[in-house]
């Protein structure tokens, strides 16, 4: 199978037809993908991380919610334009540009970001359900979430409006959970506005921070949301595909501001509730325990665990719809699809259950949080590329990005690289110290990021060099385009120029053939 020969989520490309439509109604065809995209920002690695930074730190890293939105608002909208004008996902852009080994690397890195992904989605439900029904250990619930695998499959053999439906009806679950959660803790505002000035206290403050950004920014999200779009059909004009790529900017920005809102709630209710009060949580579980004592409701508890069962079951379709998506992509291998979503959720469940089962459910917590850190760590390898693509005048012509989106990208993708070099060194530093580890960490570790920072530095740099080789076809008379038959039409008047020389004759008997007996 060639690179171009198959679309991507081939079973629901062009699915939705937006053409017939117009004004208000043609704005409504085109919502939905932004709202699945939008619940890889408010699943349960995020509550980890906001809680963990909201009962530490207070509202001082606020700001670094807002920030993270900024960038996943500039980041989804380049993964709109480069899968509505090129019609190809990041995955198969990257295919199509990158060599062999710098695809499979890349793929690779994809998978672990999926896996970490939905290794916090996994975890998160397990202890939603342990919530709401006690009865049922986490390692009981990580087990009940291989069966909503079938979910996913089910929704997609019923077309791709009905998925977005479902899952626009858990983003309202969530969203409505966290306004009522807002209203029983009484917040206090000029507290909350305070957080929205930069900085932080110490070091742990900017690991945390990195797990927001990483929770927040998901790098499966952009391989996602370039496919996602394509599900839209509608003429190539470039009226059309202006208008398309409008609508989808729309989508996201309404689908990520509400979750920017489910996330800034989770932070503020976690610091009016414990940071406030002097007691640090880091556990969803315990975090859920003392909500009812410290804001006197025994609602807000309930909501919370009902909200965070939403988020895990939308979180773990799209996270498993990314995985197709990637493994079609780079690999240009199709599975049957509940077979690749039932791959997706092992990786993730296995870790889970290993660590659950050996160093308890006490460690949830820290799981998610790292897991939040190697989404982080993974973004550079996915958004350096896409601003490549889409800043590239051959591959995108009249929409390739305004400079001004040039150069915010390449500063937001500075910023992540630079906080998750800084906090590398730092976690390297403090493992080193510890002589049992030193000699695993210098083996393995170490050489291993030097190759990760090879290969960034690669693909950052890599088209001011590359010379650009005419395509060469594989055919031996190079690729021949079909002939198309034009049905003759029959002109009914036609004009004849004479000039009253021995010419006219033959143009006047040109004129028949044009329009046949009747013609005038």
């Amino acid at each position: 199978m060639s690179n171009n020969s198959h679309k991507s989520l081939d079973e629901v490309h062009s699915s939705v037809n937006t053409s017939s439509k117009g004004g208000f109604r043609k704005l409504l065809a085109f919502i939905g993908p932004a709202y699945m995209i939008s619940v890889g920002y408010m699943d349960p690695g995020n509550w980890a991380t906001d809680i963990e930074g909201g009962s530490k730190y207070g509202y001082s890293l606020i700001w670094v919610l807002v920030m993270s939105n900024l960038i996943a608002l500039l980041l989804q909208s380049h993964c709109i334009r480069l899968g509505v004008v090129s019609g190809r996902d990041l995955a198969q852009a990257s295919k199509d540009h990158y060599s062999k080994f710098i695809n499979y690397f890349l793929y690779v890195l994809a998978e672990i970001a999926i896996a970490a992904c939905d290794l916090a989605e996994v975890v998160g439900m397990a202890i939603g359900i342990h919530l709401l029904f006690p009865s049922i250990s986490i390692l009981g619930g990580v087990c009940i979430t291989v069966l909503d695998s079938f979910v996913l499959l089910f929704l997609l053999n019923a077309g791709i409006r009905k998925l977005e439906a479902f899952i626009i009806s858990l983003v309202a679950i969530i969203g409505v959970s966290f306004f009522i959660q807002l209203l029983i803790a009484k917040p206090d505002i000029v507290e909350i506005s305070k957080g929205l000035i930069p900085g932080f206290t110490n070091e742990n403050a900017l690991y945390i921070a990195i797990g927001i950004i990483g929770a927040t920014v998901m790098p499966h999200n952009l391989y996602l949301h370039s496919s996602l779009v394509q599900t839209r059909q509608f003429e190539r004009t470039p009226i059309e595909i202006k208008k398309a790529i409008r609508f989808n900017i729309i989508d996201s920005a309404v689908a990520l501001n509400l979750a920017l809102f489910v996330n800034a709630a989770i932070l503020i209710i976690a610091a009016t509730t414990f940071f406030n009060t002097g007691v640090e949580v880091t556990e969803i579980q315990d975090a859920h325990k003392m909500m009812a004592p410290m804001l006197g409701s025994t609602l807000a508890p309930l909501l919370f665990a009902i909200a965070l069962i939403a988020a895990g079951q939308s979180s773990t379709v799209t996270g498993t719809l990314a995985g197709q998506v990637i493994m079609e992509g780079y690999l240009n291998l199709r599975l049957q699809p509940w077979i690749r979503r039932l791959l997706t959720r092992l990786i993730a469940i296995v870790p889970a259950f290993l660590t659950i089962y050996f160093l308890g459910e006490e460690k949830t917590g820290d799981l998610l949080v790292l897991s939040q850190v190697i989404l982080s760590l993974q973004l550079g390898f996915a958004i350096i590329p896409l601003i490549h693509f889409v800043s590239n005048k051959k591959r995108m012509g009249e929409f390739t990005i305004p400079m001004w989106q040039k150069i915010a990208s390449w500063i937001s993708v500075s910023v992540i690289v630079f906080l998750n070099c800084q906090m590398l060194f730092n976690k390297v530093k403090e493992w080193l110290q510890d002589s049992e580890y030193a000699l695993l960490i210098g083996i393995i570790v170490i050489p291993f990021m030097m190759l990760c920072l090879g290969i960034l530095l690669y693909i950052t740099f890599e088209p001011l060099f590359k010379k650009h080789k005419p395509k060469v076809s594989s055919q031996f008379h190079g690729d021949v385009p079909k002939i198309k038959f034009e049905t003759p039409k029959a002109y009914s008047s036609i004009a004849v120029t004479v000039d009253f020389s021995s010419s006219d004759s033959k143009a006047i008997n040109k004129a028949p053939q044009l329009g046949g007996k009747n013609a005038h």
